[in-house]
């Protein structure tokens, strides 16, 4: 431990991938890309090296930030396994699951209350659908084309309505197999894996927190200056989680501080769900705690996230005297260059990652500094006030919690 409270010589990081089925390694590509691009603006040293030996997919971060030298182990916490699970299945069952999934956020109420809160990511829910919904409309339209000319060139009523049929399922199949351009399908399954359960988390997926809280128990047990969770987008909730069953089982003696770091949260689209009973205790519990450091980042921009919305305040489950998060904003259109805001303001999916990747102004908030430089989390943001846009209103049509 350092003899210097909040400066940091070695830091341990846990990074929680949002819903994604690519293998780990684009994550340690993106932080070696990004975090040269911003040390190189920001004018400090930043170099990677791998971590063969570890448990987990992992690399080690050296920066030097003025005179101080740090050292950071960065472990992903891989679950694109089950990811890759869940988007199997054939084009019809994508239409099913479609529909299921719709069904399930209207039928409880979370639809109209994720509207209230924040319109953008509903809009990046409906966009699949819209998608979707205009593919098998041209798909018909090209199946009744291929029909007629089937029909016109056999006179057969069986071939056409073989051939109609056929085209028609051969436009569907294609748009899926080239959904990498247009992110339906992905944005479908998203939805789809968080409504599956109504808001629970799946057997598989509460083995893998399991895993996940083990590795960070470990760590608490080592010898680092922090131990910092970080959870982006979709694993946000499951970040909350594993911080919050950590917790629970209670800090090893003298364990280093643990922090929270949440990015481009979607909780609501869960913790509003009826059966995130699980996910609304742990929020409830993180609120409150005075050995916990909890820093939420979003954006208003970023139109695939509840940007600004305090995850615990909208859920309803916010306890006398809550603490955490502190909600702040990545300021995307004021840490970004003009030319380089207009550029990827439109790519929903690429400024959804903003926050690991380097700013071309940054304000108070820089990832690389946050996982690798020489302050904690609680240091670096001791005093810091929560964004006035902050969004508290108690949202959620259902607040359950687990039974003690």
């Amino acid at each position: 431990m350092t003899g210097q409270a909040g400066r940091v010589r070695r830091r341990r990081v846990f990074y929680v991938p949002g819903f994604d089925p690519f293998p780990p390694r684009r994550y340690r590509e993106l932080y070696r890309r990004e975090g040269r691009r911003q040390a190189e603006i920001s004018g400090y040293a930043l170099t990677l090296s791998p971590l063969p030996d570890a448990a987990e997919y992992a690399w080690r971060v050296r920066t030097r930030i003025g005179a101080a030298e740090t050292e950071a182990d960065v472990s992903v916490l891989v679950w694109s396994d089950l990811v890759q699970a869940s988007m199997r299945g054939s084009v019809f069952a994508a239409y099913a699951l479609m529909l299921r999934t719709l069904w399930i956020f209207f039928r409880t109420g979370a639809l109209v209350a994720m509207i209230r809160l924040r319109p953008g990511p509903m809009l990046s829910g409906l966009y699949p659908v819209a998608v979707l919904v205009a593919q098998a409309l041209v798909a018909l339209l090209l199946g009744w084309l291929g029909g007629w000319l089937a029909l016109a060139l056999s006179g057969s009523a069986v071939l056409a309505v073989i051939a109609g049929l056929a085209v028609a399922y051969g436009a569907l199949a294609l748009a899926q197999r080239l959904d990498h351009r247009l992110y339906a399908y992905y944005l479908l399954y998203d939805f789809a894996h968080t409504a599956r359960h109504y808001g629970a988390n799946a057997p598989e997926l509460e083995a893998r927190i399991a895993d996940f809280v083990a590795s960070v128990r470990t760590a608490l047990q080592q010898d680092w200056d922090e131990v910092l969770i970080v959870g982006h987008s979709s694993g946000a909730a499951l970040a909350v989680s594993v911080a919050a069953d950590v917790l629970r089982a209670g800090l090893p003696a003298g364990a280093p501080p643990l922090a929270l770091l949440t990015l481009g949260q979607a909780i609501p689209m869960q913790s509003f769900l009826p059966r995130a009973q699980r996910l609304r205790t742990d929020l409830r519990d993180l609120a409150g705690r005075d050995d916990l450091f909890w820093l939420d980042v979003s954006a208003p921009g970023d139109g695939a996230c509840f940007g600004l919305s305090d995850a615990v305040a909208v859920t309803g489950v916010a306890p006398p005297g809550q603490r955490w998060p502190l909600v702040i904003s990545a300021a995307f259109s004021q840490s970004l260059k003009p030319e380089t805001w207009a550029r990827l303001r439109r790519r929903f999916i690429r400024l959804h990652i903003q926050y690991l990747s380097a700013f071309d102004a940054p304000r108070d908030y820089d990832y690389f500094q946050i996982t690798a430089g020489p302050l904690t989390l609680a240091a670096r943001y001791a005093g810091r006030k929560p964004s006035p846009s902050r969004d508290a209103r108690p949202l959620s049509p259902h607040r359950t919690l687990m039974a003690p």
